[in-house]
């Protein structure tokens, strides 16, 4: 059985997070030198009357008992190369495993009609507009000496040209489902021997006193790897209309789960988590369905709708 770490009692005195060298008191091993203005900067935002319950210092926290290890600002770096390696991942994982999956459910890449090469269009289109107004359209078929519906016709041909396949589409969502479907297993195997699952009290208890488990480690830094991952593929994956909104959540997310992690926030970060996990696959799945990826196949309409299943478990 789960059993809660002990209170733990010790004198606390105020300690400012920076000493009179600007070095970091609660970072990891390593203690890094800071210019004073950056050192002011930091030790702004790292107040501890802000993110700490009253006479907790972050020193408490970087000088733990024997045998006792609490989250460290360093601990998140090891997110990087694990997000490269994940991303690695997914490039074999699309090849090998999405692309035969594909394959067997006979979803194919559309066959598109390539518009007619053209320099002066092809200038227009990738420097100035894809979609050109009537004046525009005029001034092209005066310079071309081409019909204006011709005009708009490779236009309309261009742009369908970098649109993403059903194929892509189906590659990239079956990864994330995949994945989501994994960390989420993982999150209800672990929670589920958690007390704080059960009684959300125990979130809160002793903190921020509360001992990393490798199983929090593992469940906090993977979570952060992979939205490091999704935002490194979105600069190479096919370009959409929401790149910008997509960039700015995988930001927030990053911002989000880093700061509870140095906060010791793991508990009810990992209930925020799995519950969010529980719509993200279901997500994937229900976008084959609504159109944007497989049509008509016949375990789609299968799937679930995950605002219904929200709705029930929120009034349960």
């Amino acid at each position: 059985p789960w059993q809660l770490p002990q209170p733990i009692s010790r004198p606390r005195e105020p300690v400012h997070p920076y000493d009179t060298e600007g070095r970091v008191i609660f970072s990891s091993s390593s203690v890094s030198l800071l210019p004073p203005n950056m050192a002011a900067l930091s030790a702004w935002f790292w107040n501890e009357r802000f993110w700490l319950p009253h006479n907790v210092t972050w020193a408490d926290l970087a000088d733990p008992e024997p045998g006792v290890e609490y989250p460290k600002a360093g601990h998140v770096l090891s997110a990087l190369p694990l997000a490269l390696g994940i991303f690695a991942v997914r490039m074999l994982f699309e090849r090998f495993v999405a692309l035969p999956c594909a394959y067997i459910l006979r979803i194919q890449t559309e066959a598109t009609r390539r518009a007619q090469p053209q320099a002066i269009l092809e200038k227009v289109f990738t420097s100035i507009t894809k979609y050109p107004d009537t004046r525009r359209l005029e001034g092209l078929s005066k310079q071309l000496d081409w019909d204006v519906r011709r005009i708009q016709r490779w236009f309309r041909h261009r742009r369908n040209q970098d649109k993403p396949s059903i194929l892509t589409k189906f590659c990239e969502s079956m990864w994330r489902f995949t994945f989501y479907l994994y960390i989420f297993t993982y999150g209800i195997r672990f929670l589920w021997q958690s007390s704080w699952l059960w009684d959300t009290r125990q979130c809160w208890y002793n903190y921020p006193y509360q001992i990393l488990t490798p199983g929090l480690y593992y469940y906090y830094i993977t979570e952060l790897a992979f939205y490091w991952s999704l935002m490194f593929s979105q600069f190479t994956d096919i370009k959409r209309k929401d790149f910008l909104i997509m960039f700015i959540h995988h930001l927030a997310t990053i911002s989000l789960i880093s700061f509870s992690y140095v906060n010791n926030m793991l508990r009810v970060g990992t209930l925020v988590m799995c519950l969010h996990d529980t719509s993200d696959f279901l997500l994937e799945v229900r976008d084959q369905k609504s159109g944007r990826g497989v049509r008509g196949k016949c375990w789609v309409p299968l799937a679930p709708d995950p605002h219904c299943f929200l709705l029930l478990c929120g009034r349960h």
